[in-house]
């Protein structure tokens, strides 16, 4: 019994820590309508486009919670660069919309969804 039970407790650990770390893709998906990143990204280029910087600006905010919590999801799944990436894709995005500047805001919703997509592969 000794003899499996030193085998089985480094094997289930290792088992359970390739799962964590691999669950990056699974961890994005959506749990819910306000909780769908791409989706959000998609309503504020469309706000950025017809010009609509207030509805923009309060789309960008709740992106912004809908990252925060995303992340408590994906932190040990994900690595740290590509979190941080999106976080001040996030950021400049504010500022662009704050600024009304439709190039910058255009550039960082773009930049945000191609680190957004390399989330898990």
């Amino acid at each position: 019994m000794r003899n499996f039970m030193t085998k089985a407790i480094p094997i289930a650990t290792i088992a359970i820590f390739i799962l964590i770390m691999t669950s990056g893709g699974y961890l994005k998906r959506p749990l819910g309508d306000e909780d769908s990143f791409s989706k959000m990204i998609e309503d504020i280029t469309t706000d950025v486009n017809d010009g609509a910087w207030d509805r923009a600006d309060s789309n960008a905010k709740n992106l912004v919670n809908t990252w925060n919590r995303i992340v408590i999801r994906i932190q040990f799944s994900t690595e740290q660069e590509e979190i941080d990436d999106i976080s001040t894709s996030l950021a400049r995005l504010h500022g662009a919309v704050a600024a009304e500047d439709k190039t910058n805001a255009l550039i960082e919703l773009k930049e945000a969804y191609n680190h957004w997509i390399n989330i898990g592969k």
